[in-house]
C-alpha cells in the first residue's frame, strides 16, 4: 500500500490524509453518479421502449427506491465486513447492475435494472461515516464537506455526461461506460483503502434490531432526517421533470442541453466546504435556515420566470447550493447525536433522506403529467416547507440520548 496515502499515528490509528479523503471524495462521485446518468435520458428511453412520460417515471423513481433499500441491506455489514472488501465488492455489484440495465429491451427489465443500480450504488454512504471516523473531531464538518461536494459533483455531472453520450451514442453506451468507470473504481479502493478490521459490537440481527428501534428512542435523529429528505424530494422532484420542460416551447432542447444543466448546477458543489467550516463555526441550524430561504428562492424564479433562460439557469444555481449547504448541515448534526454509533445512523438517515427522493421522483413527474411546470414548482416548495416546519419543531425539542443498546 503506499505509504504516501496513508499516514498512521504512533498509536497505530488511521489517518485521513489529503490524498486519502481526495480518493474517497472522487469514489463517492463515481457511486453515486450511476444513479443519475437516466434522469436527462429519460425521453431517449422512453422513445426506444414506446414509453410515455409517465412511464419512464418510475424508471427514476426505481432508481431512487433501490437506493433507499440499497442501505439497511448494505450499510450495516460495514461494521461486520472489512470495509476495503465490501466497498470493492459493491462496486463490482454496481458495474454488473449497469449492464444489465444496458441490455434491458422493455419497461419492466429497465425498471428491475435501475432497482438494482441504485442498490448497489450506496457506496458513498459507507465512506462518508469511515472518513468521519478516522478524521479528526475538529475536522469533520470540512470533511462531510469534501465528501459532500464531490457526491454533488457525481449527481450533477453525471448528468451533463449522459446528456452528451445519449446524443451521440446512445443512452445503452451510457449504461456500459458507467460499468466501466464502477470497475475502475472497484480497483483504486482495492489499492488505496487502508485495511481497518470490522469490530461489531453486536451481532448482525441485534444491529438490525437496533435500526428499528434507534429513531424511537432518538427522535432527534427522525427530525433531522425528515427534513433532509424534503430538501432532497425538492432537489429530484426538479431534476427529474426539467428533461420534461426543456423539450417544450420555448425551449425544445434534447438530452443533451438537460445534461449540460448539470455543469450550470455544479457551481451549488463550492458551497459544500463553506457550509461545512460554517457549520463548524457557528451551527448547522443557522445555515439551515439560509438554505430553506435560497431554495424556495429558486423555486419562485422557476414558477414566475421559468421560461426565460437567464432565470432558469439562476435558479438551478440557487436550488443547488441551498440543498448542498442543508445536507451539510442535518448530516453533521446526525453524526452529532451519536458519535459511536455512525454507521446506524447513516443507515437511518440516508433511508429517510433517499425515501424522499423518491417521493420527489414520484410526485414530480406526476405533477407534470397532471399540471406540467406550475404543478412540479408548486410541488417542491411544498417540500421545502415540510422541511422549515421539520426545522422549527426540532428546534423545540430537546435533544435526546439513544439508550446503550444502540
Amino acid at each position: 500500500m503506499d505509504r504516501k496515502e496513508i499516514a498512521v499515528s504512533q498509536q497505530g490509528r488511521v489517518q485521513l490524509t489529503e490524498g486519502l479523503l481526495w480518493t474517497m471524495t472522487i469514489a463517492s462521485g463515481v457511486a453515486v453518479a450511476n444513479i443519475y446518468y437516466n434522469q436527462p435520458m429519460l425521453t431517449d428511453m422512453g422513445r426506444s421502449l414506446h414509453c410515455s412520460a409517465h412511464q419512464m417515471g418510475f424508471v427514476a423513481t426505481a432508481t431512487q427506491a433501490g437506493y433507499a433499500l440499497g442501505m439497511p441491506l448494505f450499510i450495516p455489514l460495514a461494521d461486520f465486513v472489512e470495509r476495503r472488501k465490501l466497498l470493492s465488492w459493491l462496486f463490482a455489484a454496481a458495474a454488473l447492475s449497469s449492464l444489465a440495465a444496458a441490455l434491458s429491451f422493455s419497461l419492466p427489465l429497465l425498471i428491475v435494472a435501475s432497482l438494482l443500480v441504485g442498490a448497489t450504488s450506496v457506496i458513498a454512504q459507507i465512506l462518508i461515516p469511515f472518513a468521519t471516523e478516522i478524521a479528526e473531531p475538529e475536522r469533520q464538518g470540512h470533511v462531510i464537506g469534501r465528501l459532500l461536494s464531490g457526491l454533488l459533483l457525481g449527481i450533477l455531472l453525471a448528468r451533463t455526461l449522459s446528456g452528451f453520450v445519449a446524443r451521440y451514442l446512445g443512452w445503452r453506451a451510457m449504461f456500459v461506460i458507467a460499468a466501466v468507470l464502477s470497475l475502475v473504481l472497484c480497483m483504486v479502493l482495492a489499492i488505496k483503502l487502508p485495511r481497518v478490521p470490522a469490530h461489531p459490537n453486536l451481532s448482525y440481527v441485534a444491529f438490525m434490531r437496533s435500526l428499528v428501534r434507534l429513531p424511537f428512542e432518538l427522535p432527534s435523529l427522525l427530525g433531522v432526517s425528515v427534513c433532509s429528505g424534503m430538501f432532497f424530494a425538492a432537489f429530484i422532484t426538479f431534476w427529474t421533470t426539467l428533461v420534461f420542460f426543456l423539450e417544450t416551447p420555448p425551449y425544445h432542447y434534447g438530452s443533451q442541453t438537460a445534461g449540460l444543466f448539470g455543469l450550470i448546477g455544479a457551481v451549488g458543489a463550492l458551497v459544500a466546504p463553506w457550509a461545512g467550516k460554517l457549520a463548524d463555526r457557528r451551527s448547522p441550524k443557522f445555515v439551515l435556515r439560509i438554505a430553506v430561504c435560497i431554495c424556495l428562492a429558486a423555486f419562485g424564479v422557476f414558477y414566475c420566470f421559468g421560461t426565460n433562460f437567464a432565470a432558469l439557469i439562476l435558479g438551478v444555481v440557487l436550488l443547488d447550493a441551498g440543498c448542498q449547504a442543508a445536507q451539510v448541515s442535518n448530516q453533521s448534526r446526525a453524526f452529532s447525536l451519536l458519535p459511536h454509533a455512525h454507521n446506524r445512523v447513516n443507515t437511518i438517515y440516508m433511508m429517510i433522506y433517499f425515501a424522499g427522493g423518491t417521493a420527489g421522483s414520484f410526485l414530480g413527474t406526476w405533477a407534470w403529467d397532471k399540471t406540467r411546470w406550475s404543478g412540479v414548482c408548486c410541488v417542491g416548495a411544498g417540500f421545502l416547507l415540510v422541511a422549515a416546519l421539520f426545522l422549527i419543531f426540532a428546534g423545540r425539542v430537546r435533544p435526546q440520548k439513544a439508550q446503550s443498546s444502540c
